[in-house]
């Protein structure tokens, strides 16, 4: 039997397009000899599709997709994720795995282990399946799961641990092959993790594993693919490209009981950790963003000369395209000469339009006018902000007169100790590096000119000098923050890894650091509450997955 495992990128909602994708899929599979063809977790619906699910013409549309795609499949066997109906007790829908031949439906398999944590909320919308069994297909006994179902307790953050086991289940039920549709989004781990959870899968229960994940972004949330088989005996002997619509093939020996690729071919390599791997997940997400809400992919950047925007900027024109990125300038009487110059170099570098608007008469405009409210008060935060405001304004004129999205340029530390402006530098569509720290920021700015492009095209200027937002004389990041390596690892282990403050003093952090860093993380939750998306590329992210409360007194007790 030819099995072909298959990662498409359907769009949420888009269910006639999304059943489009699948008949093509399926169509080729079909001309390649394919006997089952094994799509994604709700490839139908595309995932998450969030409070969508509670819509009664939403979930009758996906209803009538399934009869579609079933009525469609005929020799070759098609297994693909989608709702289901629910007509006893409980939540209204499953969360489904279907198979179909010869025009009708073989047998329907429900998602088990329900995820509420991080980005997911199956439990929402979802009734868990309680019952197990196999389905025959050709003679082969198929043990079908879906996504969680397969994590079961090897999760990358172990947030909740559960009693049944769905794949060692269908195993005692006899099982001749576990299959696995997913949709498990990327973090920059996932990968090691997938692979080494789907081996111990194998090699704990003596049985081949089929694993066929999503691709593509949904507004935060970017899936890598990475679909794979592995054999009884632990070995990976077939995948996919990552970030791609892709898909592997395999032969089912039904002698060995045991899977063998298809053709003779090198695996794919995955992208390298660290900022290889980000590059590439940011770029899927940047492009679904502007794909997927049918917008022409135009950007705006508001360009510093600093390192966050020249970032944002460089990856906006490799991926967009050059003629496709405007970048504005806007500096103050507080900006270096050297910023100016620096955004200057790096625009000549890219081969984007520049255009540079002094923010210095606005601000005098606006100080005037304020003057008599704010009399016998000093320059402070209020007028530093304003600066930052007064840019944003202009940005957002841009983008809202000629139709370029404004992509933030701000990055995970700084939205996590609230270094940034509400209306100001905060504004925009989408934070494409929002969730890396700033000594990522930099390692990614280093790895593009030495290893990507091999030149500098972000100044050296940018990476080299101190960071600075320029809204007084002489200002420094380090004047009120601790330096980025002291702070980005105080931020990984409360954020990532869930430390207390005195979990982190132990780890050789001064507990007075430690301290003021947490108060400036959680009483900054406002303005992270009102900021842009940021492309999830974390094990914890700000935004979807990080539901923190805005009011509410635990951090200052722990802090005192």
């Amino acid at each position: 039997m030819k099995i072909r495992l298959e990662q498409l990128n359907p769009i949420i909602g888009d269910i006639k397009g999304n059943t489009e994708a699948i008949r093509k899929a399926y169509q080729i599979a079909s001309a390649d000899g394919v006997d089952l063809l094994v799509l994604p977790e709700l490839v139908v619906t595309g995932y998450p599709a969030q409070d969508l699910c509670e819509k009664g013409s939403f979930r009758d549309a996906c209803y009538a997709a399934n009869d579609t795609i079933i009525r469609g499949a005929q020799k070759t066997a098609i297994l693909f994720g989608s709702i289901t109906s629910n007509s006893g007790f409980g939540r209204k829908m499953f969360n489904s795995a279907l198979l179909a031949k010869n025009g009708g439906l073989q047998s329907v398999m429900h998602k088990t282990l329900l995820p509420t944590y991080d980005v997911f909320d199956d439990l929402r919308y979802f009734e868990p399946n309680n019952e197990f069994r196999c389905v025959e297909l050709n003679g082969v006994q198929l043990g079908i799961t879906i996504c969680e179902d397969i994590w079961y307790n090897e999760n990358e953050v172990q947030y909740h641990t559960y009693e049944t086991d769905p794949a060692g289940k269908l195993k005692e039920l006899g099982a001749d092959v576990i299959i696995n549709i997913s949709a498990s989004p990327y973090t920059v781990s996932k990968h090691e993790n997938r692979t080494r959870m789907l081996q111990n899968h194998a090699r704990k229960l003596k049985l081949p594993i089929l694993y066929s994940n999503q691709t593509g972004a949904h507004t935060d949330i970017v899936f890598d693919g990475d679909s794979m088989a592995i054999n009884s005996q632990a070995e990976v002997i077939a995948n996919t490209k990552a970030f791609a619509h892709d898909y592997c093939d395999v032969i089912w020996n039904s002698e060995k009981k045991d899977i063998k690729p298809a053709i003779s071919k090198a695996m794919v390599e995955y992208p390298q950790k660290g900022s290889a791997r980000h590059f590439e997940a940011i770029r899927c997400g940047l492009l679904d963003y502007f794909k997927k809400t049918g917008v022409t992919a135009k950007a705006v950047i508001g360009l510093s000369g600093g390192i966050d925007s020249a970032l944002v900027c460089t990856i906006a024109a490799e991926v967009l395209g050059a003629k496709n990125v405007k970048a504005i300038t806007m500096p103050s009487g507080y900006s270096s000469e050297g910023s100016v110059a620096d955004s200057r170099e790096l625009a000549k570098n890219l081969g984007i339009e520049l255009f540079e608007v002094s923010i210095g008469s606005l601000f005098d405009q606006f100080s005037a006018k304020l003057n008599p409210l704010f009399a016998g008060t000093d320059f402070g935060v209020a007028e530093e902000n304003l600066q930052s405001r007064i840019r944003g304004t202009l940005l957002m004129a841009y983008s809202n007169k000629f139709g370029h999205f404004l992509l933030t340029t701000g990055n995970k530390s700084e939205y996590a100790v609230g270094y940034a402006t509400l209306y100001g530098d905060m504004n925009g569509a989408l934070g494409i590096i929002g969730d890396l720290y700033k000594t990522e920021v930099f390692e990614m700015a280093k790895w593009l000119n030495s290893d990507y492009f091999g030149r500098e095209v972000i100044p050296q200027n940018s990476i080299t000098k101190p960071p600075s937002a320029e809204l007084r004389p002489g200002q420094k990041d380090s004047d009120s923050l601790p330096d980025y390596e002291v702070l980005d690892d105080i931020l990984y282990r409360y954020i990532e890894l869930l430390e207390s403050a005195q979990q982190i003093a132990d780890a050789g952090h001064p507990e007075e650091v430690v301290f003021d860093v947490l108060k400036l993380v959680d009483f900054s939750e406002f303005k992270r509450f009102q900021a842009a998306p940021v492309l999830k590329l974390s094990s914890k992210a700000f935004g979807s997955g990080r539901r923190w409360p805005i009011v509410q007194r635990w951090t200052k007790n722990q802090t005192n």
